[in-house]
């Protein structure tokens, strides 16, 4: 996709690839299941909004009974929003005890049919991507047919180099239009996309590539962003000399700039342009594989989390369709990346599955300057905008000016994801940038739960929002607390560990190769359960409010990272015998990492190691992922058994070192005395050089 080739949509954007279009693509075999009325609201999928809107009491009503009859809820709606090959005869088949969940069994649909083809059969030049590239003013629109037309090419080219139905497919592409085609060129031919975020390094890449036997590579010669070049062909090239099971890398073009291509290496337009623009889609049952996606746990090695296709899909059309009261004709604008679950649901799946113009923002929020964003709203019309606490936090350090600059008139619901939103910066994106009139929700869900989970929309017509806080349970989603003992806490102004009591559809199903791992970190430490990793406070009248993660995982720009990680990346370091990482609060990031370090008698000049240390984790996981401080100790706090007390090292360096708590069980307390003398010291000179 040269870049000059790509300001005229994607038929022109792929050069000369219009030749043997024409038809649309042949309904899938089997046909869709006849469209019957369903009962109460859900009389048609697109009307749902509305009649939701419309019928005081309808919330309750509908959230009991989506917990009281899940197959009466869910099935009406399958039926009516997705296109079926084949009926499904069982509605849902879940058992939170042995791990076991299963949605729409027997039924049979292909994804890329439900976001593309039926779209196309009935309005093929509405506009389904915008793609807002690195430079204001560039964007690019697409429409349905090209996109389907794009797709089918890719579907083609993938078959003609090997990949069949069940194969995996890498792709390490930043948001454009390629990526979005790239993910549904494998859920038209049954392959199962494995999209890494194009930020990540080479050791990360290959290591998610490994675990997935990978057989093909999608990715760019470059990237751009921020006005700088990145050079993802070269990350794939370092990536895959580990990794066997790689056949060919596609390469497709950003830039004009020439990049090495070796033995593996296919130039993807070329190939796209020898292949017909329509593709037959598999049939696929609603429980088989349609993407992995590697997110971090609290230990070191990232999981490949098991999405399927019908629960997803519908999970992320529904909560798309009323979280963000989506109507038809809106300009949706999720400026999250395509590498994290956000992408997936509210940038490509949940948006296109309802027909939506979905925009894609290739930038970052302050190139070229701290207008950008609301400069976007302004010129594409945005009416939904949805993003990330860390953008927020950044932008209200700039003012006001900024944002006032442009019209956001068109804006009706804003949105924030990734993290808890801090009270501060909910305030300024509902009254400056929304101007008090737009409602704004707080979102929470995780990659594991598909799609959003909490947050204040859908409700009653018109009921409050609290700042801060994600509110109301979707339509499924029982959420419960429990206490350290493993017992369910009742009533109001109540914390605990945030449990889901009940299977809903867009849940992750397992971990790649590793199934125990699933049920140990999901279903274990609360049994008939699944924990969120979670903690959560319930107000006395029923809203829940996110206060963090409860385990070794810090969230720092709204990317989930197991401090175990980056212990790992660091442990390697022949002069640094033991490390621990924590997370601590941070004015824009919400938490960035603190790592202690131990450094042996030889070690040497010990700046010398922090920037080798530095640079490690960038190289093996990502630049985000490198702590903002690292403090030499002599010794970590260790338990008598040796665990590592990082709560206490959490205390130290968060103000709270005159409530320790219970030290008793330290090997030596005198270790605290040190650890605070060092961090005195650090603190010191810090100042000093400022």
């Amino acid at each position: 996709m040269a870049a000059r080739s790509l300001g005229r949509g994607v038929g022109r954007l792929l050069g000369g690839l219009r030749g043997r279009s024409g038809q649309l693509v042949r309904p899938p075999r089997g046909g869709s299941v006849p469209r019957r009325a369903a009962s109460g609201l859900w009389d048609s999928a697109p009307a749902a909004a509305a009649a939701l809107a419309a019928q005081p009491g309808s919330y309750q009503a509908l959230s009991a009974q989506a917990a009281r009859e899940p197959a009466a809820f869910w099935g009406p709606l399958a039926r009516d929003t997705l296109v079926w090959d084949t009926p499904y005869h069982t509605v849902w088949d879940c058992d939170f005890s042995s791990g076991k969940i299963g949605w729409f069994l027997g039924g049979r649909l292909n994804v890329s049919v439900n976001c593309l083809d039926q779209h196309v059969q009935k309005s093929p030049e509405s506009v389904a991507l915008i793609w807002e590239r690195d430079e204001p003013g560039t964007e690019v629109r697409i429409t349905y047919r090209e996109l389907l037309e794009t797709t089918c090419r890719l579907a083609n080219t993938l078959k003609r180099h090997g990949v069949c139905r069940g194969d995996r497919v890498a792709i390490y592409m930043p948001v454009s239009p390629l990526a979005v085609a790239a993910m549904l060129a494998c859920a038209r031919i049954g392959a199962v996309h494995t999209v890494v975020f194009a930020g990540f390094s080479a050791e990360s890449l290959a290591g998610r590539i490994n675990d997935a036997k990978c057989k093909v590579v999608i990715t760019f010669n470059q990237g751009i962003r921020g006005g700088r070049v990145v050079e993802l062909k070269k990350i794939v090239d370092e990536a895959v000399k580990y990794c066997p099971t790689v056949q060919h890398v596609l390469v497709a073009h950003r830039t004009e700039n020439k990049v090495h291509m070796g033995d593996l290496d296919i130039p993807l337009e070329q190939e796209m342009a020898k292949e017909d623009a329509v593709c037959t889609p598999e049939s696929m049952g609603s429980e088989d594989m349609l993407f992995m996606l590697y997110t971090s746990g609290s230990t070191g090695m990232p999981k490949g989390l098991v999405h399927t296709q019908a629960g997803y899909l519908l999970y992320a059309a529904l909560t798309h369709r009323l979280v963000f009261d989506y109507r038809p004709g809106d300009i949706f604008g999720c400026v999250a990346d395509i590498g994290w679950i956000t992408g997936h649901s509210y940038v490509v799946y949940g948006p296109l599955c309802n027909g939506a113009t979905s925009v894609l923002f290739e930038s970052t929020p302050v190139y070229p300057d701290a207008g950008r964003y609301w400069e976007t709203v302004q010129r594409l019309k945005i009416n939904q905008f949805y993003g990330a606490p860390t953008a927020v936090r950044l932008l209200l350090k700039y003012g006001d000016a900024w944002v006032r600059k442009y019209d956001r008139s068109s804006l009706r619901t804003l949105g924030s994801v990734g993290e808890p939103i801090n009270l501060e910066a909910w305030e300024w994106l509902h009254n400056v940038v929304g101007d008090s009139r737009c409602t704004l929700v707080d979102t929470w869900w995780q990659t594991e739960t598909g799609g959003i989970c909490i947050a204040p929309r859908p409700s009653e017509e018109g009921a409050e929002i609290l700042p801060g806080m994600a509110m109301r349970p979707f339509f499924g989603i029982i959420p419960v607390l429990m206490d350290e003992q493993g017992n369910v806490v009742e009533g109001g102004d109540v914390s605990g560990a945030l449990c889901l009591s009940q299977a809903w559809p867009g849940m992750a199903r397992t971990i790649y190769g590793d199934h125990q791992r699933f049920l140990d970190t999901y279903f274990k430490a609360y049994p008939g359960y699944y924990f969120t990793g979670d903690g959560a406070h319930r107000t006395e009248g029923g809203y829940y409010q996110i206060t963090g993660r409860m385990d070794d995982v810090i969230n720092i720009s709204g990317h989930r990272l197991g401090t175990a990680e980056i212990e790992d990346a660091m442990a390697n370091h022949p002069a640094v015998p033991e490390t621990a990482v924590i997370g601590y609060p941070h004015d824009i990031k919400g938490e960035a990492a603190f790592a202690f370090i131990v450094l042996r008698d030889n070690a040497g000049d010990s700046d010398v190691v922090v920037n080798e240390l530095r640079l490690a984790v960038a190289t093996k996981i990502a630049k985000y992922a490198v702590p903002d401080e690292i403090l030499v100790v002599k010794r970590l706090p260790k338990t008598r058994s040796g665990k590592v007390m990082r709560r206490l090292l959490k205390k130290i360096i968060t103000g709270g070192a005159q409530d320790l708590g219970d030290i008793t069980t330290l090997e030596d307390p005198s270790v605290i005395r040190e650890i605070l003398s060092a961090y005195q010291k650090y603190k010191d000179k810090r100042a000093a050089a400022h």
